[in-house]
C-alpha cells in the first residue's frame, strides 16, 4: 500500500465525520449510533439521506451544501476515495455531513428500520452480466427497504443506457411510483434543476465527450413483492473506470426483449 493511501487512513481515523467500523465488531457489538444519528451526530431531526457508492464525495458534499435542512452521509468500501470529501467537510465544518466506509450490503448493520429517508444511487457500475449485484435490482430493493421509510425515494443518475433502461423497466414492473424520468438530465431536466448545479469531476467528462446523464427516482414502498422483471437488454459500451468507448449520446433505450409475459 502507497504512503499516500496509509497518510489518508491516517487521517480519516482522526476525523468526527468518518466511521469505519469493521465486520468482526459490527457482529460482535454492533454500531452505538444505530437508530441514534438525528440525536447522537447530527443533532436535528432533519431528513437522513445516503449516497451509495459516493466515490470521493463529490455528491455528498454538494448535496449537504445546497441543501443545508437535510443531513447526507457518503457511503463507500473505499477509504481512499471518501478522504477527498471527508476533508471538506471537517475543514468546511459541515454539520449534515458525514461519511462511513463499509459495504452497502451491511447497511441494516448502520441504520434502524425508517431511519433513512431517501437514498441517492450516482454513477455505479450497471452490472450488465449480474443482475444481484446491480444496486437498482430487486435483490438491493429489499436491504433498502430494511432501513429506508416507507414510500421513501430513491434515486438514481448514470450515463449507462442499460442501467438506465432497466431501472425504468425494474421500477414499473414492480408497479414503483416514478417521480422523475429524463434520459438526458442536463438537456431535458423535467422539474430536477434543483441537483442540475452538482456534478462530479467524471461526470463533466463525460459531459464533454458528448454522453448524456440519464437521471430516474421513484418511491419505496415498505410492503408488496417484488420480482425481476423477464427481459433482456442490448449492453451498452459503458467500461467501469476509463469508459474506453463512446456510447452514442442518443442512445437512451437500448433494444429490449421480452423473455416471458411481462407487465411494464
Amino acid at each position: 500500500m502507497g504512503k499516500n493511501k496509509l497518510k489518508k487512513f491516517s487521517d480519516m481515523e482522526s476525523m468526527e465525520c468518518v466511521f469505519q467500523y469493521p465486520f468482526s465488531v459490527l457482529k460482535e457489538q454492533g454500531f452505538p449510533m444505530k437508530g441514534r444519528w438525528h440525536s447522537d451526530y447530527f443533532h436535528n431531526d432533519n431528513p437522513v439521506i445516503l449516497e451509495l457508492g459516493c466515490g470521493k464525495g463529490e455528491y455528498t458534499v454538494g448535496l449537504a451544501s445546497r441543501f443545508p435542512d437535510k443531513n447526507f452521509i457518503g457511503i463507500d468500501i473505499k477509504g481512499a476515495r471518501m478522504w477527498s470529501g471527508a476533508c471538506q467537510v471537517r475543514d468546511r465544518k459541515m454539520g449534515n455531513a458525514a461519511f462511513l466506509r463499509t459495504s452497502i450490503e451491511l447497511l441494516p448493520y448502520f441504520f434502524a428500520p425508517g431511519e433513512v429517508d431517501e437514498i441517492w444511487i450516482t454513477f455505479p457500475d450497471p452490472q450488465m452480466k449480474k443482475v444481484n449485484k446491480r444496486l437498482t435490482g430487486t435483490r438491493f430493493m429489499r436491504l433498502y427497504r430494511e432501513v429506508l421509510k416507507d414510500g421513501g425515494r430513491v434515486h438514481l443518475k448514470t450515463d449507462s443506457p442499460f442501467l438506465y433502461t432497466y431501472t425504468g423497466i425494474m421500477a414499473r414492473h414492480n408497479s414503483l411510483p416514478l417521480l422523475a424520468d429524463t434520459c438526458d438530465l442536463y438537456g431535458n431536466p423535467q422539474g430536477v434543476d434543483d441537483i442540475l448545479g452538482i456534478r462530479t469531476f467524471y461526470e463533466q467528462q463525460w459531459l464533454d465527450r458528448g454522453l448524456t446523464i440519464k437521471y430516474i427516482s421513484w418511491n419505496l414502498p415498505a410492503q408488496g413483492e417484488l420480482s425481476e422483471p423477464e427481459v433482456e437488454i442490448e449492453p451498452d459500451t459503458y467500461r467501469s473506470f476509463s469508459r474506453g468507448e463512446l456510447q452514442c449520446p442518443e442512445l437512451c433505450n437500448p433494444q429490449v426483449r421480452i423473455k416471458n409475459n411481462d407487465k411494464q
